[in-house]
């Protein structure tokens, strides 16, 4: 059996030197993220190793020692389940659509995922249902048929849904079989680009959508950098999701098949410093935005991708979402019961893997000060959970960790940043701003 994630795990994956290990403290408490999985140690070791790279690049930067560092289990699980806590104008947004959700099949357990309107319109061409269906009418429908059969049928018409499996399931499965060959993230120099040393903030155009890649440009724009997300047109965001990951950032639309549109990308391209993408692999190649083609044009960049399954194997090229990657890696089996399948305490896969994102470009940009080069990163959802399960073995927790601020959205309340040492940032310089709106430049 191995031993249950831990931040010196974490923190040789980053190639920091352990000694800096001593700079963290702990303050643990019995009850956040309560699950069977260690969920919280996942937490701490994500956030800890993320602090810590923080604390590293702020120190690197300033010429100091690097400070102490605190990961504090109330902030965990505050930041973990931030978009529960989070409210607009006193409303809470809701975070599942009534089709994302589970439904017993004739052969077992399926998840759909159907927040987004063309993923909606997707599952139900794929099930044969009109607009107006029902959750009870969609119900019936898939108690007769395999949730296998689904799987692959939604998949195709370009929708989500994912059927439950067991551990030792995805461990035959042959995407299973490829992530576990993996390590927990990759870290690559591709070039000898020389050493940049800029006195302005560091430039992140983040290319990413739910959850895992705005988590970690949101921590990114915590510890000061210029954080531009770019998006099509044509793919709105839910505008509760980017009230919640869209603090310290500004928010711009581009339209990459428009010639003005795509020429004020690579302008933006050409003064940036990191690119995190966060779309499923291949999509944004057409475009030339693979990390290959990113360094080429701009030698130097940090390149952090993220997918759900990982750019390899059979699903490489599939969509997914945090709740899916549970479904099909065994968590919601051993997090369920004999009678219904259950889930994490939190979306820990994705906002554990944002803050390992977070915690990689950090960690890049102080080794570029020193020996240059670019560097290309990546990480999957499906590794994360390999790691969170590789070591199974069969008051308010929100005191005090959130705030409130009056934006363009409305009245935000919101989780706190669970990133923290000595010296450094408590909370966003900005909250969010309506999204799209922003121009198209660095400030």
């Amino acid at each position: 059996m191995t031993h249950a994630p831990d931040t010196a795990s974490v923190w040789q994956a980053l190639g920091g030197d352990p000694a800096l290990l001593s700079r963290i403290a702990y303050r643990t408490r019995a009850d956040a993220l309560p699950a069977r999985l260690p969920v919280v140690e996942l937490a701490r070791a994500c956030v800890g190793a993320c602090a810590l790279a923080g604390a590293e690049w702020t120190a690197t930067r300033a010429g100091r020692p690097v400070p102490a560092v605190t990961v504090d289990d109330g902030a965990l699980d505050t930041a973990f389940t931030s978009e529960r806590h989070l409210l607009i104008d006193g409303r809470a947004p809701v975070n599942f659509a009534p089709l994302s959700r589970f439904w017993r099949t004739a052969d077992g357990w399926l998840r759909t995922h159907a927040n987004y309107p063309h993923h909606r319109a997707r599952l139900r061409t794929a099930l044969g249902v009109g607009e107006d269906a029902t959750v009870d009418e969609v119900a019936a429908l898939l108690a007769g048929r395999s949730a296998y059969e689904v799987e692959e049928t939604v998949y195709a018409a370009g929708g989500l849904a994912v059927a439950l499996r067991t551990p030792a399931q995805w461990a035959a499965h042959p995407q299973g079989a490829a992530v576990a060959q993996r390590p927990l993230l990759t870290r690559e120099s591709v070039d000898a680009a020389p050493p940049r040393r800029a006195e302005r903030p560091v430039r992140v155009l983040d290319l990413t959508r739910v959850l895992a890649g705005p988590v970690a440009t949101r921590t990114l724009a915590l510890l000061g950098a210029d954080v531009l997300r770019v998006d099509a047109p044509q793919l709105p965001e839910d505008p509760d999701a980017h009230a919640d990951t869209g603090f310290g950032k500004r928010s711009t639309r581009l339209d990459l098949t428009d010639g003005a549109d795509r020429r004020t990308f690579e302008e933006l391209l050409a003064g940036a410093d990191v690119v995190v993408t966060g779309y499923r692999p291949g999509a944004l190649d057409r475009f030339g935005l693979a990390p290959e083609a990113l360094v080429e044009r701009r030698p130097g960049l940090v390149v952090a991708q993220v997918s759900a399954w990982g750019a390899y194997g059979p699903w490489g090229g599939r969509r997914g979402f945090d709740s899916l990657v549970q479904v099909a890696s065994g968590i919601a089996a051993i997090e369920g019961s004999p009678s219904a399948p259950g889930a994490l305490p939190a979306q820990a896969l994705d906002h554990g893997t944002g803050y390992l994102i977070a915690a990689a470009v950090l960690r890049s940009l102080t080794e570029q000060a020193a020996q240059g080069g670019s560097r290309v990163l990546r990480f999957a959802l499906a590794q994360t959970a390999g790691w969170l399960t590789a070591g199974w073995a069969s008051g308010d927790l929100a005191a005090g960790r959130l705030a409130e601020v009056d934006g363009a959205v409305g009245r935000l309340r919101y989780a706190l940043p669970p990133v923290s040492f000595d010296g450094g940032p408590t909370d966003w310089e900005r909250p969010p701003g309506v999204w799209g709106t922003d121009e198209a430049a660095w400030r």
